[in-house]
């Protein structure tokens, strides 16, 4: 299964931005451990002094972005999950602002962070390899829009690359 596939109806238009950051032939399963070791990689490479940065009053720090990630994948994860599974309760929203502060992200070492990440990662990976096609294409409601389970998890990757760009353009 590749981005190719997904139609634009499998998700709201506001996530066509993180989506554009894939290629076309990214698939997904192999996709996720490509981008694992990219997410690795950078956030690995960041110098030590670097990693509560801010560059402007009131915008989060390089760890603050790594946990808000981290956080955004296990929403999405859920979602996924929910829908990949047939629910068709409408699922809700979640504001990123309100997870920032309660995760004490600053106060977590970067290895603290990684461990976070790849333990989540692989959880999000092995959801994938357990859905069936039928239930990747599944669509049901999270914030508001239709969207379908493949369409979150690729968005998921996107996400990160997004804000890999971001952090490389405004911190580094």
């Amino acid at each position: 299964m590749t981005k190719r596939e997904l139609q634009t109806s499998e998700y709201n238009e506001f996530y066509s931005g993180y989506l554009s950051q894939l290629s076309d032939d990214t698939e997904l399963v192999s996709g996720f451990e490509a981008n694992s070791k990219t997410v690795l990689d950078f956030f690995q490479s960041i110098p030590h002094e670097k990693l509560e940065y801010r560059y402007d009053e009131g915008k989060w720090s390089i760890k603050e972005v790594f946990q808000h990630l981290i956080d955004t994948e296990r929403v999405f994860q859920f979602r996924c999950f929910h829908i990949g599974r047939h629910d068709k309760t409408p699922l809700p929203g979640f504001e990123q602002n309100d997870y920032i502060a309660p995760s004490k992200a600053d106060a977590k070492s970067i290895e603290t962070l990684i461990t976070e990440f790849k333990t989540v990662r692989q959880s999000f990976i092995d959801l994938l390899n357990g859905l069936t096609n039928e239930d990747l294409n599944q669509v049901g409601i999270a914030n508001g829009g239709n969207t379908s389970a493949r369409a979150i998890a690729f968005i998921n990757l996107g996400h990160y690359l997004h804000h890999i760009n971001i952090t490389k353009e405004r911190y580094l």
